[in-house]
């Protein structure tokens, strides 16, 4: 009996060892807004996160998108969390404007994050100063059919010009240049963000998504004068409006049509539609202005450390955790995303290889598509305005004047 007592005492005492530690660790409670599949692969990570640091516990708390989008202007300014998810580019510029994010400049500095996560910087940087860490992107591009390329006997160009003497010879083979379907906009956003950031660059990109520039700016129209190449002649899908990006891609699929910009997802649907490697190909949207430094579409899901958070050491020592190599590669490896370290790895997908190779090597800035990088209202005014291009280019004026009264009355 002497020898049991001695147990429970000894399990007594253990277990308020353990509630002590417990009652010691340090919570950094994280606000965030995955998917299902996402969240698996955060959970594993924070798990390994806890097992390296013993004495910081990730408290998360998920929300669904849409809920998120609220929550987040509230707890913001209210109860705010140690970390919270958001994204790149102008999408994070009125949270830092209003103070509501933190400088974590110093753990990009202490942690080499200018070299490794090269690509994103231009994106996380306001004022000169970081304010979030990136974990992972998916690219856009060109998609193409190479038996296509390979009927009509045209090379995969690098050039704009070569691009479009391209489109001639598939005019002349009755198959579609470029296809799209804009029936719900935002695909043609996809296109006007390659032909700006192509003619006049990243940082001008920006200004314009920004509000900053004018519409009616010689270099905007510049823009729509090297995207009537494309229309004017007959080179894109005539229907488009009519059609959701699904149907567009069955065209592809088809060889109906050659080319198509669009994200990565869309290699899912090429390839349920009996599209092989050997089939479907990847490249990386031709220069139209030379000497432009390269910027690409790119959108970049991101974690900042609120203004108000009460655990800033811990949370900055997790930001860094997430921004290694190691880590997101795990990540995502199970998001079926890219990694924004340049130093991750890739698996075995043509597809992402490219889009790795692609976005780790941009020297312009990281682009996070026009309906993130612009306010909501001008993004659906110029998403309409680009549909309406690309059906009645003649129209340009007119739109351009438009999208010019919409951004001064909704930037004030």
């Amino acid at each position: 009996m002497k020898l049991l007592k001695t147990a429970l005492l000894g399990s007594a005492a253990a277990a308020i060892m353990a509630s002590t530690a417990l009652a010691q660790a340090r919570e950094v409670k994280y606000y965030a807004d995955f998917d299902p599949a996402p969240l698996a692969a955060f959970e594993a990570v924070i798990a390994d996160f806890e097992a390296a640091n013993p004495d910081i516990d990730i408290v998360l708390q998920n929300f669904d998108h849409e809920g998120y989008k609220t929550s987040i202007r509230n707890f913001l300014s209210a109860d705010s969390p140690d970390l919270a998810n958001w994204y790149a580019g102008n999408r994070m510029a009125p949270f830092v404007n209003a103070g509501q994010f933190q400088d974590v400049s110093d753990v990009w500095t202490d942690n080499n994050l200018g070299e490794t996560l090269a690509s994103a910087k231009g994106s996380m940087t306001i004022d000169g100063k970081q304010w979030g860490v990136p974990y992972t992107y998916y690219q856009w591009g060109i998609y193409y059919n190479k038996d296509a390329y390979k009927q009509v006997g045209v090379e995969v160009p690098t050039t704009w010009a070569e691009f479009i003497d391209n489109c001639a010879k598939f005019k002349e083979a009755g198959i579609d240049c470029v296809t799209t379907g804009t029936k719900a906009l935002w695909p043609g956003a996809g296109i006007f963000d390659y032909m700006n950031l192509r003619t006049n660059g990243y940082d001008f990109h920006m200004e314009l998504t920004a509000g900053k520039v004018a519409w009616t700016d010689e270099r905007v129209k510049n823009t729509f004068a090297e995207w009537a190449k494309l229309v004017e002649p007959g080179y894109l899908t005539a229907n488009h409006a009519a059609l959701d990006w699904q149907d567009a891609a069955a065209l592809l699929v088809q060889g109906k049509a050659a080319n198509y910009v669009m994200g990565n997802f869309a290699v899912a649907v090429f390839k349920d539609g009996g599209m092989t490697n050997d089939t479907l190909g990847f490249m990386v949207f031709p220069e139209i202005t030379a000497g432009i430094p390269r910027g690409e579409e790119a959108p970049t899901d991101t974690i900042h450390i609120p203004a108000g958070a009460k655990n800033v050491e811990d949370a900055k020592t997790f930001l860094a955790y997430i921004a290694t190599a190691d880590v997101q590669t795990k990540l995502n490896e199970a998001l079926g995303q890219l990694p924004v370290n340049n130093q991750s790895k890739v698996g075995d997908d043509p597809f992402l290889q490219a889009g790795f190779e692609m976005l780790s090597t941009a020297d312009g800035g990281i682009a996070q598509f026009f309906d993130r990088d612009a306010p909501a209202e001008m993004a659906k005014i110029g998403m309409e305005g680009f549909q309406e291009f690309m059906v009645k280019p003649g129209n340009v004026d007119q739109i351009l004047d438009r999208l010019e009264k919409a951004r001064q009355r909704i930037y004030k």
